[in-house]
């Protein structure tokens, strides 16, 4: 009875033992596994930062960064290690998300990201406050955030061909350095409050949405040059637009006006108008200004490079 114990003693120690060494077997391989993983993942992500590294160029005493018709949609977490760089020049890649990590670039001055498949700005991008230019356009932008006007040294805001964009937040009026803003070819019915508190304003477009009228103090951006309109369901010009005295450029082309205010004709400072396309009375349209050259024409659908040649100098 003795032996028979200490067989199945023997049995039971030697059953643990092999237990306990396929648990270190198996520890052993998850810690493998892992290291490999870890591994992998380190030079995925040197090799990407690789990548990043020789896209970037000096332009003008700028480091910039250039991703054009790659496949970037996300942008990797290594890409906080380039947080130098002064321009973003990211077109034409697929990306779908600016990333949180954006906060980090304090020394970003350009952040162009056109033609990509962005749905969304993020908050952080408040955090840049030495961003002087913004381009977005023609992407899926619906929302802008308030924090946006938290940047305060924008000077130029592009956000043309979103489509869906119908509103801005009235915080914007903040952006007190912003001369160029480009809104056309999206869904604005109402012309946004906030401009009309925009000191630096001097070019505007709001083609190619639904707007139905002008705001009667509309006056109030007083450093105002060029004002394209064209391509909206405009049926009147309130007679303040006669006191924008630096207006050169002047664009009110397939609206819905019938007459042009009187008092348009005391504004001497306009190298540029265009009345084209609308029903205007007999009497306005034998009156309206010469149609400009075929070359000055308000754009057609691809509107971003139709712009190029059409913009008044600053």
């Amino acid at each position: 009875m003795a032996v028979s114990v200490r067989a199945m003693t023997a049995l039971w120690e030697s059953e643990i033992q092999n237990i306990r060494r396929g648990r270190q077997k198996t520890e052993l391989g998850r810690r493998s596994s892992v290291a490999g993983a870890a591994a992998t993942g380190l030079w995925e992500e040197r090799h990407t930062l690789a990548r990043l590294k020789d896209k970037l160029e000096t332009r003008d005493g700028r480091l910039v960064l250039c991703l054009e018709n790659e496949d970037w949609q996300v942008l990797p977490g290594c890409l906080s290690r380039l947080s130098h760089v002064q321009e973003w020049h990211i077109r034409r890649t697929g990306l779908q998300k600016i990333p949180a990590l954006v906060s980090g670039f304090q020394n970003l001055l350009v952040m162009d990201l056109s033609r990509n498949a962005l749905s969304q700005i993020p908050a952080e991008i408040g955090g840049l406050t030495r961003l002087r230019e913004l381009l977005l356009s023609f992407n899926r932008i619906g929302h802008i955030p308030e924090e946006l006007a938290d940047c305060r040294g924008l000077e130029r805001l592009e956000l043309a061909a979103n489509r869906d964009l119908d509103r801005l937040p009235d915080r914007l009026s903040r952006l007190s350095r912003l001369e160029r803003l480009d809104l056309s070819m999206n869904a604005f019915e109402d012309f946004p409050a906030c401009l009309l508190s925009m000191p630096a304003l001097e070019w505007l477009d709001m083609g190619g949405n639904g707007l139905r009228a002008l705001p009667a103090d509309i006056d109030r951006m007083e450093n105002l040059h060029a004002l394209w309109l064209q391509r909206n369901q405009l049926e009147r010009i309130p007679d303040c637009v006669g006191r924008m005295s630096r207006l050169d450029t002047l664009v009110l082309s397939a609206n819905r006006l019938t007459d042009i205010p009187p008092v348009m004709e005391d504004m001497c400072n306009l190298r540029f108008v265009n009345f084209r396309d609308n029903p205007l009375a007999p009497q306005d349209a034998s009156s309206s200004p010469s149609p400009p050259a075929e070359s000055e024409e308000d754009g057609g659908e691809d509107g971003e490079e139709d712009r190029g040649g059409r913009r008044a100098p600053p």
